[in-house]
């Protein structure tokens, strides 16, 4: 199980990294050009970027604690912050009649209730 849990949270991390550095670095009028992108037209600059650097932080925060051995307690706490991101985006989707989008960030979701279930409850990394 501990090996499936380091693949699910290398892979929501990956995926947390690029949608944060595109969304922190990519210009929002060709963000909002992009498919999954018409969300940002409506959406300030800084919300935006901050968005990105949010998911920046929840990719170090799902593999740095852990890794350093420093308070490995934050992986699972990350993966329930990621939980919520999901909930807006999933909502913000749903608003504008992307279900595409939808169903693939409640496949986000479920990866994110995988990992803070197994991390709090199957294979947490201390006893």
């Amino acid at each position: 199980m501990n090996i499936a849990l380091w693949i699910a949270t290398a892979l929501l991390a990956a995926l947390a990294l690029f949608g944060g550095i595109t969304k922190a670095f990519v210009p929002r009028e060709k963000l909002a050009a992009s498919p999954g992108g018409e969300w940002t037209a409506a959406a300030g600059d800084g919300f935006v970027k901050g968005l990105g650097v949010l998911q920046i932080l929840a990719a170090a925060g799902l593999i740095l604690p852990a890794v350093l051995d420093i308070a490995p307690v934050m992986v699972p706490v990350t993966a329930v912050c990621w939980v919520g991101l999901m909930v807006g985006a999933m909502i913000t989707h749903g608003r504008l009649g992307e279900y595409k989008f939808v169903v693939l960030n409640s496949v986000y979701l479920a990866v994110a209730v995988f990992i803070a279930w197994g991390r709090f409850v199957l294979e947490p990394f201390t006893s």
